[in-house]
């Protein structure tokens, strides 16, 4: 499994449904898992993002399903970046 770094920011709509259903983001994380991935932590953060969170999936192209997945809604769009262990670039 590789790792990924998922920079989130909502759409109005998505604001909206956090609100009134702040329980959706759990139903999202067990979503990434339906689509092959699996999350291994998540923030909420102040900035030009709203979440982040560290994923895992088995490949960049499954990451990139996952993401097309969650983009398509309409409620988030998102940045992502592969995370690699140091000793995976120096060895």
């Amino acid at each position: 499994m590789q790792t990924f770094i998922l920079l989130a920011t909502l759409s109005p709509q998505g604001l909206q449904t956090l609100r009134l259903t702040p329980e959706r983001l759990l139903e999202v994380n067990r979503e990434i898992e339906d689509l092959g991935g699996r999350v291994l932590n998540q923030w909420a953060i102040l900035g030009h993002y709203d979440f982040i969170s560290v994923i895992e999936a088995p490949d960049a192209a499954a990451a990139a399903r996952i993401v097309r997945e969650l983009s398509a809604r309409g409620s988030a769009t998102f940045e992502t970046l592969t995370a690699m262990a140091p000793d995976e670039i120096l060895g």
